[in-house]
Protein backbone atom coordinates (compact mmCIF):
# COMPACT_ATOMS: atom_id res chain seq x y z
CA UNK A 1 0.00 0.00 0.00
CA UNK A 2 3.14 2.34 -0.78
CA UNK A 3 3.09 5.40 1.91
CA UNK A 4 -0.61 5.02 2.97
CA UNK A 5 -0.48 5.55 6.96
CA UNK A 6 -0.79 2.84 9.44
CA UNK A 7 -4.13 3.66 11.00
CA UNK A 8 -5.77 3.45 7.04
CA UNK A 9 -3.68 0.37 6.49
CA UNK A 10 -5.57 -1.09 9.46
CA UNK A 11 -8.57 0.27 7.65
CA UNK A 12 -8.21 -1.14 4.11
CA UNK A 13 -7.33 -4.74 5.46
CA UNK A 14 -10.40 -7.16 5.02
CA UNK A 15 -8.50 -9.97 7.36
CA UNK A 16 -8.49 -7.29 9.96
CA UNK A 17 -11.59 -5.97 9.87
CA UNK A 18 -13.21 -9.63 10.39
CA UNK A 19 -10.90 -10.24 13.42
CA UNK A 20 -12.33 -7.11 14.76
CA UNK A 21 -16.12 -7.84 13.98
CA UNK A 22 -16.19 -11.60 13.47
CA UNK A 23 -19.99 -11.28 12.96
CA UNK A 24 -19.29 -9.61 9.97
CA UNK A 25 -18.04 -12.41 7.55
CA UNK A 26 -21.01 -14.26 8.54
CA UNK A 27 -23.38 -11.01 7.29
CA UNK A 28 -21.58 -10.90 4.17
CA UNK A 29 -21.96 -14.21 3.60
CA UNK A 30 -25.82 -14.23 3.89
CA UNK A 31 -25.72 -10.68 2.01
CA UNK A 32 -24.18 -12.48 -0.84
CA UNK A 33 -26.95 -15.27 -0.76
CA UNK A 34 -29.53 -12.62 -1.35
CA UNK A 35 -27.83 -10.37 -4.12
CA UNK A 36 -26.35 -13.49 -5.31
CA UNK A 37 -29.73 -14.80 -7.03
CA UNK A 38 -30.12 -13.08 -10.92
CA UNK A 39 -34.27 -11.07 -10.99
CA UNK A 40 -36.59 -12.65 -12.90
CA UNK A 41 -37.20 -11.23 -16.44
CA UNK A 42 -40.89 -11.82 -16.46
CA UNK A 43 -43.28 -11.03 -13.34
CA UNK A 44 -46.90 -12.25 -12.99
CA UNK A 45 -49.20 -9.92 -11.53
CA UNK A 46 -52.52 -10.85 -9.83
CA UNK A 47 -54.65 -8.31 -9.56
CA UNK A 48 -56.63 -8.62 -6.17
CA UNK A 49 -58.11 -5.28 -6.08
CA UNK A 50 -61.61 -6.51 -7.50
CA UNK A 51 -61.82 -9.54 -4.86
CA UNK A 52 -59.58 -8.32 -1.75
CA UNK A 53 -60.65 -4.52 -2.41
CA UNK A 54 -63.87 -4.04 -3.87
CA UNK A 55 -66.10 -6.70 -3.18
CA UNK A 56 -64.55 -6.62 0.74
CA UNK A 57 -65.21 -3.02 0.59
CA UNK A 58 -69.36 -3.38 -0.54
CA UNK A 59 -68.95 -6.88 0.95
CA UNK A 60 -71.25 -7.92 -2.45
CA UNK A 61 -71.67 -11.84 -3.17
CA UNK A 62 -69.05 -13.39 -5.55
CA UNK A 63 -72.21 -14.74 -7.92
CA UNK A 64 -74.02 -11.45 -7.81
CA UNK A 65 -70.10 -9.91 -9.19
CA UNK A 66 -69.60 -12.49 -11.62
CA UNK A 67 -72.77 -12.18 -12.92
CA UNK A 68 -72.84 -8.49 -13.24
CA UNK A 69 -69.45 -8.23 -15.21
CA UNK A 70 -68.67 -8.68 -18.87
CA UNK A 71 -66.09 -11.62 -18.54
CA UNK A 72 -62.67 -10.51 -21.32
CA UNK A 73 -61.40 -13.80 -23.16
CA UNK A 74 -58.24 -14.92 -21.84
CA UNK A 75 -59.02 -13.99 -18.20
CA UNK A 76 -59.46 -15.44 -15.29
CA UNK A 77 -61.57 -14.48 -12.20
CA UNK A 78 -60.90 -16.35 -9.38
CA UNK A 79 -63.47 -16.83 -6.46
CA UNK A 80 -62.44 -17.17 -2.85
CA UNK A 81 -64.55 -20.87 -1.87
CA UNK A 82 -63.46 -21.79 1.51
CA UNK A 83 -66.04 -24.37 1.69
CA UNK A 84 -68.41 -27.20 -0.95
CA UNK A 85 -71.23 -24.83 -0.63
CA UNK A 86 -69.07 -21.56 -1.28
CA UNK A 87 -67.14 -24.02 -4.72
CA UNK A 88 -71.07 -24.99 -5.59
CA UNK A 89 -71.96 -21.48 -5.74
CA UNK A 90 -69.74 -20.32 -7.75
CA UNK A 91 -69.55 -23.03 -10.06
CA UNK A 92 -72.79 -22.49 -10.54
CA UNK A 93 -72.38 -18.53 -11.28
CA UNK A 94 -69.67 -19.53 -13.71
CA UNK A 95 -66.12 -19.58 -12.13
CA UNK A 96 -63.28 -20.77 -14.27
CA UNK A 97 -60.79 -20.98 -11.26
CA UNK A 98 -61.21 -20.85 -7.54
CA UNK A 99 -59.08 -20.55 -4.66
CA UNK A 100 -58.89 -21.30 -0.86
CA UNK A 101 -57.27 -19.72 2.22
CA UNK A 102 -55.91 -20.95 4.88
CA UNK A 103 -53.90 -19.67 7.63
CA UNK A 104 -50.56 -20.52 9.25
CA UNK A 105 -51.92 -19.19 12.92
CA UNK A 106 -54.47 -21.08 14.82
CA UNK A 107 -56.07 -17.71 16.21
CA UNK A 108 -56.23 -16.36 13.23
CA UNK A 109 -57.75 -18.94 10.97
CA UNK A 110 -60.57 -19.59 13.72
CA UNK A 111 -61.49 -15.86 13.62
CA UNK A 112 -61.53 -15.43 9.85
CA UNK A 113 -62.75 -19.12 9.12
CA UNK A 114 -64.17 -20.38 12.28
CA UNK A 115 -62.45 -23.41 12.40
CA UNK A 116 -59.04 -24.74 13.19
CA UNK A 117 -55.97 -25.69 10.83
CA UNK A 118 -56.72 -28.80 10.51
CA UNK A 119 -60.13 -28.35 10.37
CA UNK A 120 -59.79 -25.96 6.97
CA UNK A 121 -57.39 -28.19 5.53
CA UNK A 122 -60.66 -31.12 5.35
CA UNK A 123 -62.39 -28.88 4.07
CA UNK A 124 -59.59 -27.32 1.09
CA UNK A 125 -59.54 -31.27 0.81
CA UNK A 126 -63.49 -31.60 -0.22
CA UNK A 127 -62.78 -28.43 -2.55
CA UNK A 128 -59.92 -29.66 -4.37
CA UNK A 129 -61.02 -32.43 -4.99
CA UNK A 130 -64.37 -31.15 -6.73
CA UNK A 131 -62.40 -28.94 -8.33
CA UNK A 132 -60.12 -31.63 -10.02
CA UNK A 133 -63.18 -33.39 -10.99
CA UNK A 134 -64.65 -30.42 -13.01
CA UNK A 135 -60.91 -29.23 -14.16
CA UNK A 136 -61.07 -26.13 -12.68
CA UNK A 137 -58.09 -25.10 -11.13
CA UNK A 138 -57.27 -23.58 -7.60
CA UNK A 139 -55.04 -21.28 -6.06
CA UNK A 140 -53.94 -21.90 -2.46
CA UNK A 141 -53.54 -18.78 0.05
CA UNK A 142 -51.87 -19.04 3.58
CA UNK A 143 -52.66 -16.02 5.62
CA UNK A 144 -49.98 -14.82 8.24
CA UNK A 145 -46.92 -15.96 6.97
CA UNK A 146 -45.03 -13.38 8.92
CA UNK A 147 -47.07 -12.39 11.43
CA UNK A 148 -50.38 -12.63 13.40
CA UNK A 149 -52.49 -10.13 15.06
CA UNK A 150 -53.52 -12.39 17.84
CA UNK A 151 -50.17 -14.66 18.13
CA UNK A 152 -47.39 -12.39 16.75
CA UNK A 153 -44.67 -13.95 15.80
CA UNK A 154 -45.21 -16.56 13.41
CA UNK A 155 -42.65 -19.92 12.49
CA UNK A 156 -41.26 -19.65 9.24
CA UNK A 157 -41.82 -24.11 9.72
CA UNK A 158 -45.84 -23.72 10.35
CA UNK A 159 -46.01 -21.58 7.04
CA UNK A 160 -43.59 -23.76 5.08
CA UNK A 161 -46.38 -26.94 6.86
CA UNK A 162 -49.58 -25.11 5.10
CA UNK A 163 -48.07 -23.94 1.90
CA UNK A 164 -47.06 -27.86 1.52
CA UNK A 165 -50.14 -29.21 2.28
CA UNK A 166 -51.66 -26.81 0.17
CA UNK A 167 -49.55 -27.65 -2.87
CA UNK A 168 -49.64 -31.90 -2.07
CA UNK A 169 -53.52 -31.05 -2.06
CA UNK A 170 -53.37 -29.86 -5.14
CA UNK A 171 -53.29 -26.13 -5.62
CA UNK A 172 -51.52 -25.30 -8.85
CA UNK A 173 -50.08 -21.79 -7.19
CA UNK A 174 -49.45 -21.16 -3.27
CA UNK A 175 -49.72 -17.35 -2.33
CA UNK A 176 -47.94 -16.47 1.09
CA UNK A 177 -49.77 -13.59 2.26
CA UNK A 178 -48.52 -10.87 4.76
CA UNK A 179 -51.77 -9.95 5.95
CA UNK A 180 -50.82 -7.29 8.65
CA UNK A 181 -47.80 -6.26 6.87
CA UNK A 182 -45.47 -6.71 9.59
CA UNK A 183 -43.03 -8.69 7.68
CA UNK A 184 -39.16 -7.34 6.64
CA UNK A 185 -36.97 -8.03 4.28
CA UNK A 186 -35.13 -10.18 6.70
CA UNK A 187 -38.42 -11.85 7.72
CA UNK A 188 -39.21 -12.32 4.34
CA UNK A 189 -35.88 -14.18 3.35
CA UNK A 190 -36.35 -16.44 6.24
CA UNK A 191 -40.00 -17.53 5.64
CA UNK A 192 -38.95 -18.18 2.01
CA UNK A 193 -36.28 -20.39 2.82
CA UNK A 194 -38.51 -22.75 5.00
CA UNK A 195 -41.23 -22.91 2.44
CA UNK A 196 -39.20 -23.34 -0.24
CA UNK A 197 -37.28 -26.76 1.33
CA UNK A 198 -41.38 -27.61 0.91
CA UNK A 199 -42.68 -25.99 -2.30
CA UNK A 200 -41.09 -24.77 -5.56
CA UNK A 201 -40.70 -20.94 -5.97
CA UNK A 202 -41.94 -21.89 -9.91
CA UNK A 203 -45.19 -22.60 -7.76
CA UNK A 204 -45.23 -19.21 -5.39
CA UNK A 205 -46.74 -16.12 -4.97
CA UNK A 206 -46.21 -13.09 -2.73
CA UNK A 207 -49.21 -11.26 -1.23
CA UNK A 208 -48.06 -7.93 0.90
CA UNK A 209 -49.86 -5.50 2.70
CA UNK A 210 -47.66 -2.27 3.33
CA UNK A 211 -48.92 -1.42 6.75
CA UNK A 212 -45.02 -0.40 7.81
CA UNK A 213 -43.89 0.38 4.60
CA UNK A 214 -42.31 -2.69 3.75
CA UNK A 215 -44.42 -4.34 1.01
CA UNK A 216 -42.17 -3.42 -2.34
CA UNK A 217 -38.61 -4.29 -0.07
CA UNK A 218 -40.06 -7.64 0.73
CA UNK A 219 -41.27 -7.99 -2.87
CA UNK A 220 -37.92 -7.59 -3.83
CA UNK A 221 -36.62 -9.91 -1.27
CA UNK A 222 -38.98 -12.78 -2.69
CA UNK A 223 -38.15 -11.76 -6.41
CA UNK A 224 -34.47 -12.20 -5.24
CA UNK A 225 -35.30 -15.57 -3.96
CA UNK A 226 -36.92 -16.78 -7.55
CA UNK A 227 -40.55 -16.11 -6.94
CA UNK A 228 -42.33 -14.44 -9.98
CA UNK A 229 -45.59 -13.63 -9.17
CA UNK A 230 -46.91 -10.62 -7.31
CA UNK A 231 -49.85 -9.94 -5.83
CA UNK A 232 -51.20 -6.14 -5.68
CA UNK A 233 -54.30 -4.19 -6.13
CA UNK A 234 -55.15 -1.41 -7.85
CA UNK A 235 -54.87 1.86 -5.79
CA UNK A 236 -54.16 -0.35 -2.79
CA UNK A 237 -57.16 -1.28 -2.17
CA UNK A 238 -58.37 -3.82 0.31
CA UNK A 239 -57.25 -5.29 3.82
CA UNK A 240 -58.74 -7.72 5.96
CA UNK A 241 -61.41 -7.37 8.47
CA UNK A 242 -59.84 -9.81 11.29
CA UNK A 243 -56.55 -8.03 10.99
CA UNK A 244 -57.19 -4.61 12.91
CA UNK A 245 -54.40 -1.72 11.88
CA UNK A 246 -53.69 -3.68 8.48
CA UNK A 247 -53.17 -1.39 5.84
CA UNK A 248 -54.46 -2.05 2.18
CA UNK A 249 -52.37 -4.15 -0.34
CA UNK A 250 -49.64 -3.37 -2.14
CA UNK A 251 -50.84 -0.98 -4.74
CA UNK A 252 -49.67 -2.55 -8.13
CA UNK A 253 -49.00 0.67 -9.72
CA UNK A 254 -46.44 0.76 -7.54
CA UNK A 255 -45.12 -2.58 -8.02
CA UNK A 256 -45.55 -2.10 -11.71
CA UNK A 257 -43.13 1.08 -11.59
CA UNK A 258 -40.13 -1.02 -9.61
CA UNK A 259 -40.77 -3.62 -11.65
CA UNK A 260 -40.44 -1.66 -15.20
CA UNK A 261 -37.91 0.69 -13.67
CA UNK A 262 -35.56 -3.10 -13.24
CA UNK A 263 -36.41 -4.04 -16.72
CA UNK A 264 -38.23 -6.72 -15.51
CA UNK A 265 -41.40 -7.18 -17.77
CA UNK A 266 -44.65 -7.86 -16.87
CA UNK A 267 -47.41 -7.75 -19.90
CA UNK A 268 -48.98 -4.93 -18.34
CA UNK A 269 -49.72 -0.79 -18.86
CA UNK A 270 -48.81 1.42 -15.84
CA UNK A 271 -50.89 4.05 -17.55
CA UNK A 272 -54.19 2.08 -18.01
CA UNK A 273 -54.00 0.72 -14.34
CA UNK A 274 -53.34 4.17 -13.14
CA UNK A 275 -56.34 5.01 -14.91
CA UNK A 276 -58.18 2.28 -13.67
CA UNK A 277 -57.33 3.03 -10.13
CA UNK A 278 -57.75 6.74 -10.56
CA UNK A 279 -61.48 5.65 -11.74
CA UNK A 280 -62.22 3.27 -8.83
CA UNK A 281 -61.13 6.20 -6.39
CA UNK A 282 -63.23 8.07 -8.23
CA UNK A 283 -66.70 6.47 -7.85
CA UNK A 284 -65.42 4.60 -4.24
CA UNK A 285 -64.94 8.94 -3.27
CA UNK A 286 -61.74 7.60 -1.56
CA UNK A 287 -58.20 8.27 -2.00
CA UNK A 288 -55.49 6.37 -4.26
CA UNK A 289 -53.07 4.36 -1.66
CA UNK A 290 -50.53 4.23 -4.96
CA UNK A 291 -47.72 6.35 -4.38
CA UNK A 292 -47.12 6.48 -8.05
CA UNK A 293 -50.90 7.71 -8.86
CA UNK A 294 -50.38 10.27 -6.30
CA UNK A 295 -47.43 11.95 -7.85
CA UNK A 296 -48.41 11.60 -11.44
CA UNK A 297 -51.50 13.41 -10.49
CA UNK A 298 -49.77 15.99 -9.07
CA UNK A 299 -47.91 16.39 -11.82
CA UNK A 300 -50.46 16.66 -14.89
Amino acid sequence: MGNIPTTVKHCLSYEQVIQDYPWLRRWLLEEKTITGHEYPEFVKIVEVGPRDGLQNEKMADHADVLRGIHKAPHVQYPVLTPNMQGFQDAVTAGATEVAVFGSASESFSKKNINCSIDESMLRFEEVINAAKERQIPVRGYVSCVLGCPYEGHVEPSKVAEVAKRLYEMGCYEVSLGDTIGVGTPGSMLKMLQSVMKEVPASCLAVHCHDTYGQALPNILTALQMGVCVVDSAVAGLGGCPYAQGSSGNVSTEDVLYMLHGMGIETGVNLGKVIEAGDFICSALCRKTNSKVAQTRSRTL
